[in-house]
């Protein structure tokens, strides 16, 4: 008999601007105290996932989703669509963008990369960078040639609990001080634009990718700002934080027990809060899964914060 939720041994990457708080906050058994991101949900040939329980334990998310396509419902596409990350930033990440799917299709064999952040946790007067002010993309190769970037970069302050869409071609930048839930396309394709002038373990400045950068930036930038819904009901409370082209991002709070109608092919779930008990199988803090096709909702059971991505047509 196939069961029909599987938890993944999360990835771990260790970072220059990694610190220690997925071993703190969450009790991952991290590779060293500048482990930057845990990768909780993956298929992507730089971090395979395992699966841990079922008849599919021990083996890769990416096999599983390629040789058994049709337990994740509707689609042809054999590549598994999404990757959730949570990043700890003890430093501040590099001004980067990332490519949409055309350009990441002709130059890069992959997906674009169009993400969403939720902020877990953030120390007092943390920022974020989020788009430019450039009119042209002349301007912005003027800036980046003259050191003058930082000058043309939408930075502002964030609490816990914000959450923000980025679309691929936007400029952006995770800061110092945050601890961050990353849901995207599955890609790892990244244009370093500006790093601080950083040196790494070998004393050398990080690799730029400025041609790249230019080619895919959005110019000028043009915000994009999810409006969240909360719908709340007797022992839980549901906010959808987007819904769009390529996935559903939702927060379940539950306090006792809560049933959530999944409203997709297939979902990828975890516990940011507390424990709970989740379709019968047994979460806690930290852990995460994806469900198959026939799982319609989420029985959860425990005092708990549960987040649920779904991949939208698109990319199936």
């Amino acid at each position: 008999m196939k069961m029909g939720l599987y938890k993944i041994k999360p990835v771990f990457k260790e970072m220059i601007w990694g610190g220690s708080r997925l071993n703190e906050k969450f009790g991952f058994d991290t590779p060293s105290k500048t482990t930057g991101e845990a990768w909780v949900v993956s298929a992507h040939p730089d971090g395979d996932g395992i699966l841990l329980n079922g008849e599919f334990e021990g083996q890769r998310l990416s096999d599983v989703y390629r040789e058994h396509r049709g337990l994740f419902g509707k689609g042809e596409n054999t590549k598994f669509p999404l990757m959730v990350k949570i990043i700890d930033a003890n430093q501040d990440l590099s001004v980067q963008v990332h490519p949409d799917d055309e350009y990441g299709r002709k130059f890069e064999n992959s997906y674009g990369k169009t993400e969403a952040w939720y902020v877990l946790d953030c120390e007092e007067d943390t920022r974020m960078i989020i788009g430019h002010t450039a009119s042209e993309t002349q301007e912005l190769l003027n800036a980046i040639q003259t050191g003058t970037l930082e000058k043309y970069l939408n930075s502002f302050k964030i609490n816990p609990g914000d959450f923000y869409y980025i679309p691929a071609r936007t400029i952006h930048a995770i800061c110092a001080g945050s601890l961050v839930y990353e849901v995207q396309q599955n890609s790892n394709v990244t244009y370093r634009v500006y790093d601080y002038n950083r040196k790494d373990a070998q004393g050398k400045n990080r690799d730029l990718h400025i041609r790249q950068a230019l080619e895919v930036t959005q110019v000028p930038h043009r915000s994009v700002a999810p409006r969240p819904l909360t719908v709340t009901s007797q022992g839980m409370s549901v906010t959808t934080y987007l819904d769009e082209d390529y996935f559903a991002l939702s927060k379940v709070v539950v306090q006792g027990s809560g049933s959530y109608l999944l409203r997709g092919e297939f979902s990828l779930i975890g516990v940011l809060e507390g424990e709970a008990k989740i379709n019968g199988v047994q979460f806690k803090l930290g852990d995460h899964a994806i469900t198959t096709h026939d799982e319609k909702t989420l029985e959860i059971v425990g005092d708990c914060v549960v987040m649920v991505s779904i991949p939208r047509e698109v990319l199936l």
